[in-house]
């Protein structure tokens, strides 16, 4: 009888702990990172724009993994710039064969526009911040939209899965 109860709690135990990470938060680890303030930044790499060759651009971000299953995610965000503030945006991509739209007077993107999800704001170099959002399954473009940086290769495509 000992036995059949232990195992009995044991099962339960496994039941609990399989429901608990089902709704824990999936993690990303993004880095936020430039080639350096001596480096000239490069233009052509912004999302959606065809034939660029983005192991040429100045600025960019890294998004490990790349694809999540739906509900809470948590980004862990690190400025990994020795000399230049970066931020982290989540868009969302209604259409992902269609760009950005982009203010080019104040060289960034229009981030109303665009399906704003959530934000680390400004991070000075060397800095981390985290950001929990719950996203629904589809295609998401993390940016940064510090003036000119977008435009440098500062976005990684992100999906979420069902």
């Amino acid at each position: 009888m000992k036995k059949l109860v232990r195992n009995g709690v044991v099962g339960f135990a496994v039941f609990v702990a399989m429901a608990g990470a089902a709704q824990a938060a999936a993690t990303v680890q993004v880095s936020l990172w430039d080639k350096g303030a001596n480096v000239p930044m490069t233009t052509g790499f912004a999302y959606g724009m065809s034939g660029a060759d983005m192991s040429k651009a100045s600025m960019g971000i890294t998004a490990t993994p790349a694809t999540v299953k739906a509900g809470k995610i948590t980004f862990k965000v690190k400025n990994s710039s020795k000399d230049t503030v970066h931020e982290m945006i989540v868009m969302y991509l209604a259409n992902p064969k269609d760009p950005l739209p982009y203010i080019a007077d104040e060289n960034r993107v229009d981030e109303d526009k665009a399906g704003d999800k959530g934000e680390v704001s400004e991070l000075d170099p060397g800095a981390s911040g985290s950001l929990t959002v719950d996203l629904k399954p589809g295609k998401y473009v993390l940016i940064c939209n510090v003036p000119g940086h977008f435009g440098t290769g500062m976005w990684t495509e992100f999906t979420v899965q069902p």
